[in-house]
């Protein structure tokens, strides 16, 4: 019986040992899977963060892929397309390619690259495209990769054509920052503006970053206030007619245009209600300058506004539950927000005694125009009247802020280079300052929307 005792004590107490070993195997094990999900998930660009440092990335001319020598051209083209996106975005390092050290033969997958010759030169990631043509059909193959790691962090194959390389790389790029940063590029995105290079004031729209420029009207008049609906498919703006305003829409699918509302007087700078069925605009059919909600075949909704003073620039903030706008009740032009299911009205800005041109973010931003100490820049501010950010400063005169599709960007007119008005864009925060139109005239009143075929 000792012995049957002492036996069945020891058989306890190896399977007290076995299973202490087994749960450290799986604690282990659990820790390591953890680390793998950690690393495999993890976000290289934390966009959100306020000290968010900037990535070095190389970016070398894409390889020629075919047989036959056809457009040797879009090797440095389409490297350079995706590099201004990646410097436009405002999240990398662009690396001189006079420091490129790569050797003879490199190709464009991870077995045939020496990633010392990247990290040797400071590239954390690295970006190798290659193409081929027939014709003028166009096939690009990109693949990112962690310089340090060789780990290939994207890959992506397109076809299209020779044409449409822009499009190609714009939604790659936008893509690649998907990946590194869990939110997409602005790459898609469309920006309109009012332009005067014909000498008259015209609604002229392009991609993003001002390529693929193309003038909308011509009228040969007066033409303002551009806003594209939420969907990117229609704009309204603003024409004068023999002294009058109209209030215009234009389909962009079909290129059809639709008079809205030529109201006697002014029918002024509209703004799309995000749900795309309803607009705000700025009507003087009771002898003041009031705001009114219209439906989109221009029929009157409700008066939203009625006072003494004149009321102009709605924008809708991202529920479509409150509006900004500018008036001048308090003596000089201020931002105001009206909540519209109470019809309370609040005053926003209170520092200078100029403030116009609000714009509400998908991200619960509001950006305007607003004078303190003589100089006109862009500023944000909290719908609560806090956290006021001076976007720009000392460059000039700045107006007419507009937001990204997605809130992370602005863009403005300034004058700060040469005297004319042009198109910049910058981070939400007023880091990476670019200047994207650059042709005769005046270029003003930017509106950015969500691509749409």
């Amino acid at each position: 019986m000792k012995l049957k005792s002492i036996l069945a004590s020891k058989i306890s107490f190896n399977i007290r040992v076995i299973l202490r070993i087994l749960i450290w195997i799986l604690v282990l094990w659990i820790g390591i899977i953890s680390k793998t999900k950690d690393v495999e998930g993890r976000l290289y660009i934390d966009i959100a963060s306020p000290s968010m440092r900037k990535i070095s990335v190389a970016v070398p001319d894409f390889k020629h892929l075919g047989k036959s020598d056809e457009h040797p051209d879009l090797g440095s083209k389409l490297s350079g397309i995706i590099s201004d996106d990646f410097d436009l975005s405002g999240y990398f390092k662009l690396l001189d390619k006079d420091s490129f050290i790569e050797r003879p033969g490199s190709g464009i997958t991870r077995e045939s690259i020496h990633f010392k010759d990247w990290s040797v030169i400071g590239a954390e990631l690295l970006v190798k495209g290659g193409y081929e043509c027939i014709g003028q059909q166009l096939k690009v193959e990109v693949r990112l990769f962690d310089v340090f790691s060789g780990k290939q962090l994207y890959g992506k194959r397109a076809l299209g054509l020779v044409d449409q390389s822009r499009y190609l790389i714009h939604r790659i790029g936008s893509e690649i920052i998907h990946t590194l940063t869990g939110h997409p590029g602005p790459f898609l995105t469309k920006m309109a503006f009012v332009g005067t290079s014909t000498g008259h004031k015209e609604i002229y729209a392009s991609d993003y970053d001002g390529h693929n420029l193309r003038q909308l009207t011509s009228y040969n008049t007066i033409t303002l206030s551009p806003r594209w609906s939420p969907s990117g498919d229609r704009m309204i703006y603003t024409s004068f007619r023999n002294s009058e305003t109209v209030l215009f829409m234009h389909d962009m699918i079909k290129g059809s245009v639709t008079k809205i509302s030529d109201r006697k007087g002014l029918n002024l700078a509209a703004a799309w209600r995000p749900n795309g069925k309803e607009l705000a605009l700025t009507l003087t059919i009771s002898g003041n300058p009031d705001i009114y909600l219209i439906d989109a075949t221009g029929k009157i909704l409700k008066r939203l506004t009625s006072n003494w003073g004149i009321d102009v620039s709605p924008s809708f903030s991202p529920d479509g539950k409150k509006m900004a706008f500018v008036s001048n009740r308090s003596g000089s032009p201020q931002i105001y927000v009206l909540d519209l299911n109470n019809n309370q009205v609040e005053r926003l800005s209170f520092e200078g005694n100029y403030n116009t041109s609000p714009a509400w973010s998908k991200l619960n931003r509001i950006a305007f125009a607003g004078s303190l100490d003589d100089h006109l820049d862009i500023y944000t501010i909290s719908p609560d009247g806090k956290d006021l950010h001076r976007v720009t400063q000392g460059q000039g005169k700045n107006e007419s802020p507009c937001w990204s599709p997605d809130g992370r960007y602005i863009a403005f007119s300034s004058n700060r280079k040469g005297g004319n008005y042009h198109i910049f864009i910058a981070n939400a925060n007023g880091e990476n300052q670019r200047q994207i139109t650059s042709f005769k005239g005046d270029q003003l009143s930017p509106t950015w929307a969500q691509h749409s075929k």
